[in-house]
């Protein structure tokens, strides 16, 4: 039975619907062309109004001074948001100019150029080591669980400073942190996980502030440790925000690009020998696999004061959900959107944001996806799907979190 707009609309505040990828599109395809913006009603949310066209993103985007992330950065509960009101986190993505100008310049320069190749041959030794694992899994694995959640972890903890031994919990935490809307990634607490793995890095992370100002070193998790603001250093809230910030969005969104990159060539076999035929491509192959994957699904952003989105009046403190997967398969600025294109370009997509609130660590993603492409392809003979995909329940974080694959890998 095809979708209403009021169903589709509904979609975007159920965590399941990310986990049919076809009918969230057809809902998002239906809301570009009948309602680009939407008023949504869901039971346990406070309504928003969902925008799906890429310029009115875009503009919104633009606009941070009549656009703010506070008080509701991302999609949550009512129950939620109430929650997290108690405990106060204050990551980037809860800021507002000018504190998040200054916050964010704290750990800007580690995701510049010259610093993205001092780590450049850290990424490609991190990625020979998960092809060489594939190697050793002797020609079947779950790509999403054996390689990708693994990779940019180890990428995004190396940055850090942080010691191996502490990477499986890392991914616990941030499994149960952003994954905790899919029941295979709760904890034992289910919903309730969520807060105490926020609890857990809060904790960990305190440590780590402590012994960095005692000894500081030269990885970004000194940076933060020992960073002032107007003269005073950051206090134990800001500090332990700032590192969740990093250690879960440089994490997952990448995990999620490189498992849906890969099934994105599976699908599109002729892509993936086109790319293997010309590895020049791979910037803008990798590219195509973010905007194809589009592993953030959504922010909010509040109204600061009356306005309109089109011909939709919005009041001061109502809320705009920006849907990013929507905005990617916009008809208005992507040829054939429906279309892996691993040569894609112009490729205008929104998957890191724009503006203010640019993703900080878009440059290394990048090349975290790259690297890893660029590993793997030319030792690969064959591949195919082993089993059934499946996606990530969620409204904010995701992707695929299962794909099993069947393949011959050259050593």
């Amino acid at each position: 039975m095809p979708l209403t707009i009021e169903q589709a609309g509904l979609m975007l505040a159920d965590p399941h619907a990310y986990a049919d990828d076809k009918r969230l599109h057809d809902g998002l395809t239906l809301l570009r062309r009948r309602a680009p913006v939407h008023r949504v009603d869901a039971d346990g949310y406070r309504p928003f109004y969902a925008l799906t066209r890429h310029a009115d993103i875009m503009a919104v985007e633009r606009d941070n001074a009549l656009w703010l992330n506070e008080p509701r950065p991302v999609l949550s509960s009512a129950e939620s948001e109430r929650r997290g009101e108690d405990f106060q986190v204050k990551t980037l993505i809860n800021m507002d100019d000018p504190q998040h100008r200054v916050v964010r310049a704290i750990g800007a320069d580690w995701f510049r150029p010259r610093a993205m190749r001092m780590m450049e041959d850290r990424v490609r030794e991190l990625a020979r080591r998960y092809v060489d694992t594939m190697a050793d899994l002797g020609g079947e694995c779950d790509f999403a669980t054996d390689v990708a959640v693994h990779y940019p972890l180890f990428v995004i903890m190396s940055l850090l400073g942080l010691p191996e031994s502490d990477y499986p919990r890392m991914l616990k935490l941030t499994r149960e942190l952003l994954g905790g809307q899919d029941e295979e990634n709760q904890g034992e607490a289910g919903t309730e996980s969520q807060m105490e793995a926020l609890l857990d890095f809060f904790g960990y992370f305190q440590r780590l502030t402590a012994a960095r100002r005692e000894q500081p070193t030269e990885d970004l998790a000194s940076a933060i440790a020992n960073a002032t603001v107007d003269g005073k250093p950051l206090d134990d809230i800001e500090t332990t925000s700032y590192y969740v910030i990093i250690a879960t969005a440089g994490h997952d969104t990448t995990s999620s690009t490189a498992a849906g990159g890969l099934h994105a060539l599976l699908e599109h076999p002729g892509e993936l020998a086109r790319l293997r035929e010309d590895p020049s491509l791979m910037p803008r192959a990798a590219d195509e696999m973010i905007r194809w994957v589009t592993p953030v699904k959504e922010f909010m952003r509040t109204a600061s004061a009356d306005t309109h989105v089109r011909d939709v009046p919005i009041a001061e403190g109502e809320s705009v959900l920006l849907s990013y997967p929507s905005a990617n398969r916009d008809e208005e600025i992507f040829a054939d959107p429906f279309t892996f294109d691993a040569g894609r370009d112009p490729n205008k997509h929104l998957a890191f944001g724009f503006g203010a609130h640019f993703c900080l660590g878009a440059a290394l993603a990048r090349m975290e996806i790259r690297a890893l492409f660029a590993e793997l392809l030319p030792r690969l003979e064959s591949v195919e799907l082993a089993g059934t995909p499946e996606w990530t329940a969620t409204t904010f974080v995701g992707g695929l979190k299962h794909l099993p694959i069947r393949y011959k890998l050259r050593r």
